[in-house]
């Protein structure tokens, strides 16, 4: 049964995979379009250096939507395709999570369909969904997903734009109607709904275990990568607590007037570079020193770990930028 619902995506991907190897460069481009790497590079330039609003949207719509997506890998708990078909060539680095649907397709309509919906032109929207196009079909090539994974990851992708777009004005305006810490308190209260869906998707699967096969063929394909651990929730709770950070981070640096993005050129590489350098010693520093064990303690220091990080990107680095005369408030 199993063989029946894989196998013609295997054959997709085989088939791309013969059309020449001079493909993989374009291919890995558009993954990297796509990758959380590169979204960490643009989302603060459009935060502090372009578009403030555009910036936060973006931010806050990739927390909910990459745990929308977590629960569902969890849920369908599917294999990717390298570790069903050790046929596949994996072109692509290493992945623990489950495959459908993907990541990279869902959060692409995210990010691209929000930037051609703030920019409001044609040409905008052109360019979005062929860059969503290819991003799917770059993970197909890359042997990272299959057709299925990417059609889930593009139908969710545009139902999740949709609520977005739909229920933020709403939501924003009630938001707005409480105290500064009624607004932080719901914010916090949110993403803690967020890890407890996480939760009982992830129990709902006891006594289910990850088939050896996937195991041994994934382990084929990276020999130097630890064991896979797909139902691990330690990699999960990074978007809940950096959706809380950025939310109340924004909340906080809204009720002092806000920072206007305007600015010489070399404020804004100032700006950015400074406000990159914070990420990195948060990142790496609160990194090197917090175990990334499946345990209580470690869970909850990884939530400190990127709520801090969500702060600092939408509040405290901000503050910093109007302190250090490298931003204005807002006018």
């Amino acid at each position: 049964m199993i063989e029946t619902l894989f196998d013609p995506g295997i054959q997709v991907i085989l088939w791309l995979q013969s059309l020449g190897s001079w493909l993989t460069p374009v291919m890995k481009l558009f993954t990297f379009l796509g990758n959380e790497q590169f979204y960490l590079m643009v989302a603060p330039a459009i935060l502090w250096c372009i578009d403030s609003t555009l910036g936060i949207r973006l931010g806050l719509f990739l927390m909910i939507n990459g745990t929308v997506n977590s629960v569902l890998k969890i849920a369908f708990h599917n294999p990717r395709p390298y570790w069903f078909d050790n046929k596949v060539n994996v072109l692509g680095s290493s992945e623990n999570s489950f495959g459908v649907p993907s990541g990279h397709a869902q959060n692409a309509v995210i990010v691209w369909g929000t930037i051609a919906h703030r920019i409001k032109t044609r040409w905008a929207w052109i360019v979005a969904c062929i860059i969503i196009f290819m991003i799917g079909i770059s993970r197909i090539y890359l042997g990272l997903h299959d057709l299925q994974d990417v059609l889930a990851g593009w139908l969710f992708g545009a139902v999740m734009l949709w609520l977005f777009l739909r229920l933020e004005k709403p939501i924003t305006n009630w938001m707005k109607k409480h105290s500064v810490g009624m607004q932080v308190l719901f914010a916090f209260l949110f993403s803690l709904g967020l890890i407890l869906l996480i939760i009982l998707v992830r129990f709902s699967l006891d006594g289910w275990r990850i088939p050896s096969e996937w195991m041994n063929n994934a382990h084929l394909a990276f020999p130097d990568e630890p064991v896979i651990t797909p139902l691990s929730l330690h990699n999960v709770l990074s978007a809940p607590a950096a959706f809380f950070g950025l939310a109340a981070g924004w909340i906080w640096i809204t009720s002092r007037g806000g920072f206007s993005v305007q600015g010489e050129w070399w404020r804004l590489i100032l700006r950015y570079f400074s406000g990159v350098l914070g990420v990195l010693i948060l990142y790496l520093g609160l990194g090197s020193i917090f175990p990334e064990t499946e345990t209580i303690f470690a869970y909850f220091l990884r939530y400190i770990r990127y709520a801090l990080i969500g702060i600092w990107m939408s509040g405290f680095a901000p503050w910093l930028f109007v302190k250090l005369k490298l931003a204005d408030h807002e006018k």
